[in-house]
């Protein structure tokens, strides 16, 4: 049987993170970034074998660590970060630290021409949130 690319699949590369309690970090993306979760594949014992959801219009596909062959990152350290660009940094900061995240910095205008905040949520992946400036 031959399967289709999805076309939120198609020309990306999709993170996929591996979490401790990916049930959990469903939730606190969710509560933190307004992730809405696409699906989920359980084990009989009710952890996360492969799961999506999409933070501000992307794809993002998380697990249980268990299940992988590699472990989530250590407290205070990631091998990545996850870029998102949103149409309010500021609003989407307030949400993530009310929902627990981290602040690793905090709202500021870049050179670059975006407004940039990092973050680290409880599974320690660093999130960096951007919006343009106005031209």
């Amino acid at each position: 049987m031959r399967m289709e690319i999805p076309e939120h699949h198609q020309r990306t590369v999709i993170p996929h993170i591996i979490v401790d309690g990916a049930a959990e970090a469903i939730r606190f993306y969710g509560a933190a970034f307004g992730a809405t979760e696409l699906f989920r594949l359980e084990g009989d014992d009710g952890r996360i074998h492969h799961a999506e959801i999409v933070v501000h219009g992307a794809t993002l596909m998380l697990g249980d660590a268990h299940l992988a062959p590699f472990a989530p990152p250590t407290a205070g350290a990631a091998s990545v970060a996850l870029h998102v660009y949103v149409p309010d940094v500021d609003a989407v900061t307030a949400q993530a630290v009310t929902a627990g995240a981290e602040l690793l910095t905090p709202p500021a205008d870049m050179s670059y021409g975006y407004r940039q905040s990092t973050l680290r949520d409880p599974f320690g992946h660093v999130w960096i949130f951007l919006t343009p400036l106005a031209a």
